[in-house]
């Protein structure tokens, strides 16, 4: 599996690109394998601001649908488009084409409480 060093991470299995006051925000290699085929993503909070924690998607996957939750406080500024038509980019680039929004953030002190590559390997057992 891969987990990119530059990146935070979530007990959730999301991963996290800080870009100045920007962050985008995709699920893990891990969560894509536990998933499986993905099918659909759906967000549906766009030009929301949400809280951290707080639900701002769903991924759906042959057998399952899984909430995609907020790492960070801060307002949803772009979806990447291209998944309407390339869901299966989660699974085949989770870190690149595969990511799901980008988010401004409103509590940058939020990016303190992510974990580092080691810890969250450290969670999953790899």
């Amino acid at each position: 599996m891969n987990f990119p060093e530059e990146l935070k991470y979530t007990k959730d299995h999301e991963w996290v690109r800080v870009e100045g006051d920007t962050v985008t925000i995709g699920i893990t290699d891990f969560a894509q394998k536990e998933l499986g085929d993905i099918v659909y993503v759906e967000v549906d909070t766009l030009d929301e601001t949400l809280d951290q924690e707080e639900v701002f998607g769903t991924v759906e996957a042959v057998k399952t649908v899984s909430d995609l939750f907020l790492p960070v406080s801060g307002e949803v500024i772009e979806f990447n488009e291209a998944l309407e038509d390339e869901p299966e980019s989660v699974n085949t680039d989770p870190y690149g084409a595969g990511w799901m929004v980008k988010v401004k953030i409103s509590d940058a002190s939020q990016l303190n409480d992510l974990l580092s590559v080691a810890a969250y390997k450290e969670l999953i057992g790899a």
